[in-house]
């Protein structure tokens, strides 16, 4: 499963950045996703409100994508945080078709 997380780096963690220009976060990204049994696809720094990343990741086990969330918050790494769960089209055809489905057993508010 594909999931986006994005946020924006602490004060202290861009301390820290400053203090060493060269560090490699998306190396550190990898590593923590790759020990929950995933893999990073893609990891891009982005400046909208403040100095931040977008990180889409993929993992078999869906509990994962929130722990590696958490732990960059409880790290002090990230805050803001959002974690957004992509669905592939083929994904998303399965969900209209279900939809398609169930349509006539769900009755909205004043219907």
């Amino acid at each position: 499963m594909h999931f986006c997380l994005t946020g924006q780096y602490t004060q202290r963690a861009l301390n820290a950045i400053l203090e060493n220009p060269t560090t490699n976060r998306q190396e550190a990204a990898a590593k923590l996703i790759e020990a929950a049994g995933g893999k990073l696809v893609s990891m891009y720094s982005v400046a909208a409100d403040g100095p931040g990343v977008l990180v889409i990741f993929d993992v078999p086990d869906p509990s994962a994508a929130p722990a590696i969330s958490g732990l960059t918050v409880t790290a002090g790494t990230l805050q803001n945080v959002k974690l957004m769960r992509l669905f592939t089209q083929d994904e998303i055809k399965q969900v209209r078709q279900n939809a398609a489905k169930l349509r006539s057993s769900y009755k909205p508010p004043g219907g």
